[in-house]
C-alpha cells in the first residue's frame, strides 16, 4: 500500500508541474501571437531579435487535437470534381503570387504576428486562395432568404469537427460542395459556406479568423441558457388613474394602529431582506460551481466566425454570428477575444488594431488603411469615413498631386471563384441534420430535433429542462409536432405538478385550441379552449372539476357569456356504470348575459341562477348607466296542486322582487306567471344543454385517446415520395398507358407482313400478285373467323353437355343426396349456366361483328398504299 501511495503522489507530482509548464509556455504564446499596431515606418529589427523570435517560436509546443479531419484523401472521392478543383488559371496563379509576395512584407513588417491564412490546400491538394473559396449563392428556400435562417440552416446541416490544432487556422480548406456532401466540418468550414449564403442573400458579410474562448470553440453551450427556454418579457400597462366622482360614497374610516402597520411592514422588509440574500447566495454558490475551470489556451484557440457589416439589407448595426450555434452576438462580448484577419469574395483585411481588450474597441471601417490592411486595389471596398473639411483638403492635395501625371491602373480584380455552383436537393433540405437528428446540450436544458416524418408520431423537436446542473432531475418537457392530422402543435408536460397541456392548430375536428389536464379519464381537472370562430355556439373556454363546469360563450346572439354547473354525488346505479348512462345529478346552473341595448336595463337579465334542488331561480337585472343598483327577482316554484288536490297557477308570495323604479306591469301576477313559465323553459333548456356539454366532453376524450393510439400523419397530394394513394394511382396510370401503347403497337401491325414474306425480296408487284396478295390475306382472314366461330360453338357445347349429365346423374341420385351434395350440384349448375350463357353471347356477338370486320380489312386492302394503285382496276 505504500509503495502504491507514494507511486501516486509521483503521478500527481508530475500532472502538476507539467500543468504549470504548459501554462507557462501559454502565457509566452500569447503574448507572441497577440495582434498588435504596428506602423510600417517605425519597425527595425535586427537579425539577432529574428534569432531570438525563432527560438522562442520553436519552443512552444501545442497538443494535437484528437478530433477527426472532416476528409481524408481515404474517404473523398476526387475523381468526380472538376477541372477547377484540380488545376489554378494563370489569373488564380497570379493571385497567389500576389498573396506571397504581400504575406513576406508582412512577415517582415510584424514579425511578432502569426503567418496569414491565405492559400490553404482545397480537397485535391491544390493551394487556393480564401476569397475564391467563397461562392456566393442564393437558394431557393424562403427559410434561406435572411440571416437567421441561413445560419440556422448551416448550424443543423453540418456536424462540428475540431481544428487538428487549436492554436493555428487548419492547413487545408475544403470547398462548400464538399463540405455538404459529408455534412462535416470545422469552423472555417461553417464559416465559408455560412458567408457564401448570406452573401447570396444580399448582406455584407465576411469569414474571420480570430480567436474565441473555449466554449465556443468547442461549440460547448453547458454554460448557456436555452433561446426557447427564455420567456418574453411581459409588457406592464400602466394603470389609469381614475378621475374621482364627486357624489361618490365616501369610503369607512381605517381605525388600525398606524405603528402595527408601521411594524408590520418592517417584519416584512426583514423577511424580504432575507430571503433576497438567501438567493444572491445561492445564485453565487450555483455560478462557482457552474463556473469554468481556467484555460490554460485562453486567447490562443484560433477560430472562425462570420461578421455581418451594417447598411446592407437593413442591417443597424454590425454583429458576429458563431455558425456553430447560429447565434448572433454583438462585437462587445467576450466570446471573442480577437481578430486577425477577413475576408469576403473580393478582397483580403488585415487586422492592424490592438486587440488587448478583445473585440471591444475594434472599428470596423474597413476603408481605414490604418486600422484595416488590404491585400488588392481596385476592390469595391468601403470608403473611409471623412468629414466635409477633410474631404475637400484631401481632393484639394490630390488634383495637385495629380496634376501632370498619367492614371495608372494598378489594381488586380479577384478571380471567379473556382467552387461549383451550390445546390442543395429538397430532400437534403427537408432532412437538414445528419441522419436526421441532432442533440444540443445547454445549461439544465438539452433541445433535440428530428428530420420531419423520421418519426412516426410527427416529433419534430423535444426540450427536456432539468432541475439540478447534472441534468437528472426533469423539471418540465417541451415536445414540437408537425404534420399530424389531429393538429397537435405542442405538447408541454410539467413532471413536477403532473400538468400535460396540448396546442393545436387551426383545423381540429372539435376546434380544439388548448387542453390542458392531468389525467384523461373523465370528470377530472381540465381545462379546454376552442377557436371560437369555428363553433356555431361561441364557446371559447371550457373549465371542469369533478363536481363543477365552467364555460365562456362569446358573440352570441343571446347575448349568453357565461355558465356554471354545481353538480351533486352521482346516484350508484348497478346496471350502468358509464358516465354518460348515468350523468352527474345538476344542482346548480349559474348564467350571465352581456347587455343587449334593444331592451331597457330593468328587463335585461344580467345573471340568472337556476336553484334546481331548491326549487328557486333567482334574477339579476342590469343596472342603469345613471343607478348604483340593480333590480332583483326571486320564483319559487311549487307543486301545481296542493294538498287537496285543487290547481295552484300562482300567487304572489311565488315571486319576491326589488325593483329600483317599479313599473306597473311588473306587478301584476300575469306577468309574474308568463316570466315563471319561460324561465322553466329556459332550466329545461339549460339543463340540457349542459348535459350535452358533458356528453361533447367524453367525446372530445375518446376522440384524443384515438388520435394519440394512431398519431397518423398527414401527407401531401405533391409528395409523391411519401403519399401511397397517389404512388398507386401514378403507376395505375402509368401501367394503363403502357398497356395502350401495346395496343396501338398491336393496332400497328403489318397485316400483309406474312404474305409478302413469300415473294422474293425486292421484287416489285404485279397486278396479279396484288390481286392475289388481297385473295389470300381475306380468305386467311376469313378462315380465323370460321375457326374462331367453330371454337366458341365447340365450349358451348362441351359446356351443355357436362351441364346434361351432371343432371341426368341428379335424377338417377335425387334420393340419396345429402343437404351438402344438393348444395354442390346448385352451386355446380349456377356456375355452368353462368359460363353457358358467356359462350352463348359472344357467339352471337362475333356472328354479328364478323361480317363488318372482314368489309374493314377489305377496304384497308384497297386503301393499302403498296395495293392501291395496282387494285383500281378491279375496285
Amino acid at each position: 500500500m505504500e509503495v502504491l501511495k507514494e507511486k501516486v503522489e509521483e503521478e500527481e507530482e508530475a500532472e502538476r508541474e507539467e500543468a504549470a509548464e504548459r501554462a507557462e509556455r501559454a502565457e509566452r504564446a500569447e503574448k507572441l501571437m497577440r495582434p498588435v499596431e504596428v506602423r510600417k515606418e517605425e519597425v527595425t529589427l535586427t537579425p539577432e531579435m529574428l534569432r531570438d523570435l525563432e527560438k522562442q517560436l520553436s519552443e512552444i509546443e501545442t497538443p494535437a487535437s484528437v478530433g477527426p479531419l472532416v476528409v481524408t484523401k481515404d474517404t473523398i472521392d476526387i475523381s468526380n470534381l472538376p477541372l477547377s478543383y484540380k488545376t489554378n488559371t494563370p489569373q488564380e496563379k497570379h493571385l497567389l503570387q500576389v498573396a506571397e509576395n504581400f504575406s513576406r512584407q508582412y512577415s517582415h513588417l510584424c514579425p511578432d504576428r502569426v503567418p496569414l491564412f491565405l492559400h490553404p490546400l482545397n480537397e485535391c491538394e491544390v493551394p487556393k486562395f480564401v476569397s475564391t473559396t467563397i461562392r456566393p449563392t442564393l437558394l431557393p428556400y424562403p427559410d434561406l432568404y435572411n440571416w437567421d435562417g441561413c445560419a440556422q440552416f448551416v448550424s443543423d446541416f453540418l456536424t462540428m469537427v475540431l481544428l487538428p490544432d487549436p492554436l493555428r487556422p487548419p492547413p487545408s480548406l475544403y470547398s462548400s460542395t464538399t463540405v455538404l456532401k459529408y455534412q462535416k466540418g470545422n469552423c472555417f468550414d461553417f464559416s465559408t459556406l455560412l458567408c457564401s449564403l448570406l452573401l447570396g442573400s444580399g448582406y455584407d458579410a465576411y469569414c474571420v479568423n480570430g480567436y474565441g474562448s473555449r466554449d465556443l470553440c468547442h461549440m460547448d453551450l453547458t454554460r448557456e441558457v436555452c433561446p426557447l427556454t427564455v420567456r418574453p418579457k411581459e409588457l406592464v400597462k400602466r394603470q389609469e388613474r381614475l378621475l374621482s366622482k364627486k357624489y361618490t360614497v365616501k369610503p369607512p374610516r381605517d381605525l388600525s394602529s398606524k405603528f402595527e402597520q408601521e411594524q408590520e411592514m418592517k417584519r416584512q422588509q426583514e423577511m424580504r431582506a432575507k430571503e433576497e440574500k438567501r438567493r444572491q447566495e445561492e445564485e453565487e454558490r450555483l455560478m462557482e460551481a457552474e463556473k469554468a475551470n481556467p484555460d490554460p489556451l485562453h486567447g490562443l484557440r484560433v477560430h472562425s466566425w462570420v461578421l455581418v457589416l451594417s447598411g446592407k439589407r437593413e442591417v443597424p448595426e454590425t454583429f458576429f454570428i458563431d455558425p456553430f450555434t447560429a447565434r448572433s452576438y454583438n462585437t462587445q462580448d467576450d466570446h471573442f477575444l480577437g481578430i486577425e484577419s477577413l475576408w469576403n469574395h473580393k478582397n483580403y483585411w488585415i487586422n492592424m488594431q490592438d486587440c488587448w481588450n478583445c473585440c471591444k474597441d475594434l472599428v470596423f471601417d474597413l476603408g481605414d488603411p490604418v486600422r484595416w490592411e488590404f491585400m488588392l486595389l481596385g476592390t469595391d471596398k468601403p470608403n473611409l469615413s471623412l468629414t466635409e473639411e477633410d474631404d475637400n483638403e484631401m481632393n484639394d492635395e490630390d488634383d495637385v498631386e495629380n496634376l501632370g501625371k498619367e492614371d495608372e491602373d494598378k489594381s488586380f480584380d479577384m478571380p471567379h471563384s473556382w467552387v461549383e455552383q451550390i445546390e442543395i436537393s429538397p430532400e437534403a433540405f427537408e432532412t437538414r441534420c445528419p441522419n436526421g437528428k441532432k442533440v444540443i446540450q445547454y445549461k439544465r436544458a438539452k433541445l433535440e430535433k428530428w428530420a420531419p416524418y423520421l418519426n412516426s408520431n410527427g416529433l419534430m423537436c423535444r426540450l427536456t429542462t432539468y432541475e439540478d446542473p447534472e441534468c437528472t432531475k426533469t423539471v418540465e418537457v417541451k415536445e414540437w409536432y408537425q404534420n399530424r392530422e389531429d393538429m397537435l402543435e405542442l405538447k408541454h408536460t410539467n413532471k413536477t405538478t403532473g400538468l400535460i397541456i396540448d396546442y393545436f392548430k387551426p383545423g381540429h375536428p372539435q376546434a380544439l385550441r388548448v387542453h390542458s389536464y392531468k389525467s384523461m379519464q373523465p370528470e377530472m381537472d381540465r381545462v379546454m379552449e376552442f377557436y371560437e370562430t369555428a363553433r356555431v355556439d361561441g364557446l371559447i373556454k371550457r373549465e371542469e372539476t369533478p363536481l363543477t363546469m365552467t364555460e365562456y360563450y362569446q358573440g352570441r346572439p343571446d347575448f349568453l357569456s357565461y355558465r356554471h354547473i354545481n353538480f351533486g354525488p352521482r346516484v350508484k346505479k348497478v346496471a350502468l356504470d358509464s358516465a354518460e348512462s348515468n350523468p352527474r345529478p345538476m344542482v346548480k346552473i349559474t348564467e350571465r348575459f352581456l347587455r343587449n341595448s334593444a331592451k331597457p336595463a330593468d328587463e335585461d337579465v344580467a345573471e340568472r341562477v337556476f336553484l334546481i334542488g331548491e326549487d328557486r331561480i333567482q334574477l339579476r337585472y342590469h343596472c342603469r348607466d345613471d343607478h348604483i343598483t340593480a333590480s332583483k327577482r326571486e320564483f319559487l316554484r311549487r307543486t301545481e296542486v296542493d294538498s287537496k288536490g285543487n290547481k295552484i297557477i300562482m300567487t304572489p308570495d311565488m315571486c319576491v322582487s326589488f325593483e329600483v323604479e317599479p313599473m306597473e306591469h311588473t306587478k301584476k301576477l300575469l306577468y309574474q306567471y308568463q316570466t315563471m313559465m319561460h324561465l322553466k323553459d329556459e332550466e329545461k333548456l339549460s339543463r340540457h344543454l349542459a348535459w350535452e356539454s358533458e356528453l361533447e366532453v367524453l367525446e372530445i376524450l375518446k376522440l384524443r385517446e384515438e388520435e394519440e393510439a394512431a398519431h397518423t400523419l398527414s401527407i401531401s397530394i405533391h409528395d409523391t415520395r411519401r403519399n401511397e394513394k397517389s404512388k398507386e394511382y401514378r403507376e395505375t396510370m402509368e401501367r394503363v398507358m403502357h398497356e395502350e401503347h401495346l395496343r396501338q403497337v398491336e393496332t400497328q401491325l403489318d397485316y400483309l407482313a406474312p404474305f409478302l414474306a413469300q415473294l422474293p425480296p425486292g421484287e416489285k408487284l404485279t397486278r396479279w400478285q396484288a390481286v392475289r396478295l388481297k385473295d389470300e390475306c381475306l380468305s386467311d382472314f376469313k378462315q380465323r373467323l370460321i375457326d374462331k366461330a367453330n371454337l366458341i360453338q365447340a365450349r358451348f357445347e362441351k359446356e351443355t353437355q357436362e351441364l346434361q349429365k351432371k343432371q341426368q346423374w341428379y335424377q338417377e341420385n335425387q334420393v340419396t343426396l345429402t343437404a351438402e351434395d344438393e348444395d354442390l350440384y346448385l352451386s355446380y349448375c349456377s356456375q355452368a349456366m353462368f359460363r353457358i350463357r358467356i359462350l352463348e353471347q359472344r357467339l352471337n356477338r362475333h356472328k354479328e361483328l364478323a361480317p363488318l370486320k372482314y368489309l374493314a380489312l377489305e377496304e384497308k386492302l384497297y386503301k393499302d398504299p403498296r395495293l392501291v394503285e395496282l387494285l383500281k382496276v378491279f375496285a
